[in-house]
């Protein structure tokens, strides 16, 4: 099963690639006036049009892009003449520091979170955590960014309401930036995550071998952390892998909002100003960690519970 993962998600990049690389061609207006401004001559027009293969049919055009693609060639911008691969390995590093961030606090939150709900199930804490859990769920990013800007860099003054600091300048004012950012976008992912292990934890603490664990006289703490938590935690690595795609799709407005120059913000910019080389270019990007990831997901099945190697 494992080995013919690989195949398949070779598919999944090609058909996102090519689905993406027609929606961009649908969109309205003329791509040479979005580059050469309205004052721009009709031959200029022409010009740049035959430059960029726009007169040729949409299946040439892929094809020509895609061979470019598999040599190494992402293309070179129109509107600022930079190499999209250049363009995006500048922009990666935020995007991937924000989304770890964000990964790192919602399952550092929630699993404390979900255990301790677990073990009191029913009770005024798990009550609690459940409505704390609703109330980020039902919270857009862009609303509890907005807040946390008010409360954090408006009124208490504690942490910048913009900006980005490369960690080889300074450590502790990278930490600083992407801070809040992280929280914004790691919240939802934790209740998610938090009421995910809830729900398995109550499920396998009802199970035989935790009853016999219990007669063996082994303590509550020893029990839950070294019996019940592992084959509790498959749901929670599924959705890891699964939430992926809605944390990329939140850093393109979370940059946008913290004025993050990461490939999310790359993206709402090309698109703007209808540059397609760098759109495709940013849309393979997060289309490659995607798939990996959730290849890497079924890899960490297999060590948290060896029976799927057999299935």
């Amino acid at each position: 099963m494992i080995l013919a993962r690989p195949a398949r998600l070779a598919l999944v990049l090609l058909v996102v690639t090519f689905l993406s690389y027609a929606l961009l061609n649908l969109l309205p207006g003329d791509p040479t006036t979005q580059i050469l401004g309205l004052s721009a001559s009709e031959e200029a027009r022409e010009r740049l049009r035959a430059e960029l293969n726009l007169d040729d049919p949409l299946m040439v055009r892929y094809l020509d892009w895609l061979g470019g693609l598999l040599t190494g060639d992402m293309g070179t911008s129109p509107i600022t003449s930079v190499p999209v691969a250049e363009a995006l390995a500048e922009r990666l590093p935020v995007t991937l520091e924000l989304l770890v961030a964000a990964q790192l606090i919602a399952l550092g939150l929630a699993v404390p979170v979900g255990v301790a709900a677990a073990r009191r199930a029913g009770r005024a804490l798990d009550q609690a955590l459940t409505a704390l859990s609703f109330a980020l769920l039902s919270t857009p990013v862009f609303v509890l960014g907005v807040v946390l800007i008010l409360v954090f860099a408006v009124e208490l003054r504690l942490l910048p309401a913009t900006g980005w600091t490369p960690i080889s300048l300074d450590l502790g004012w990278n930490l600083t930036s992407v801070l809040m950012p992280a929280v914004t976008l790691g919240c939802g992912q934790m209740a998610v995550y938090a009421r995910l292990l809830r729900t398995d934890l109550i499920a396998t603490l009802q199970e035989d071998y935790i009853t016999l664990a219990r007669a063996r006289g082994l303590s509550p703490r020893r029990i839950l952390w070294r019996h019940a938590l592992r084959p509790s935690a498959i749901s929670l690595v599924t959705a890891v892998g699964l939430n992926l795609g809605a944390l990329i799709g939140g850093t393109v407005i979370i940059e946008t909002l913290f004025g993050l120059p990461g490939v999310g913000r790359l993206i709402v910019e090309s698109i703007f100003s209808r540059d397609y080389l760098t759109v495709q270019g940013g849309v393979v990007l997060i289309s490659i960690g995607y798939v990996l990831v959730n290849f890497a997901v079924d890899l960490v099945y297999v060590a948290v519970d060896p029976r799927i190697r057999r299935a």
